[in-house]
């Protein structure tokens, strides 16, 4: 079963993301910033990370920016509440997979997360 990693500060966000995920079969492993993230062994398991832009610390977009610059290719979908052209172009030139505005559909998000794996 793939791993999706769920960065998230919101305990209620990664709780839901968390049901949606493993009731369609796959694994999830959350964390409440990034930076634990990216300190834990699962960063390297993971086949598909989801995670708020918004974060105290670190942000969505830094830790993608993180990610590649280590040469980490894992599919990355951002979300987010201030999902601003910007903030789209800077995730766009990162090599995001997919990013939602919130609130989003749950099954919008489910088949970012499922192509992104599809073609991983």
């Amino acid at each position: 079963m793939p791993l999706v990693s769920i960065v998230d500060d919101d305990a209620s966000v990664r709780d839901a993301l968390a049901d949606l995920f493993e009731s369609s079969g796959l694994r999830t492993c959350s964390f409440a910033c990034a930076r634990d993230f990216l300190e834990s062994e699962v960063a390297a398991k993971s086949q598909c990370i989801v995670s708020d832009i918004q974060m105290p610390g670190m942000s969505g977009i830094e830790l993608s920016r993180t990610l590649r610059a280590g040469a980490i290719d894992t599919p990355i979908i951002l979300i987010s509440a201030y999902a601003t052209d910007a903030i789209r172009r800077s995730a766009e030139a990162i090599g995001v997979t997919c990013m939602l505005a919130k609130p989003f559909d749950p099954l919008e998000l489910l088949a970012c997360v499922e192509a992104a794996l599809s073609a991983a």
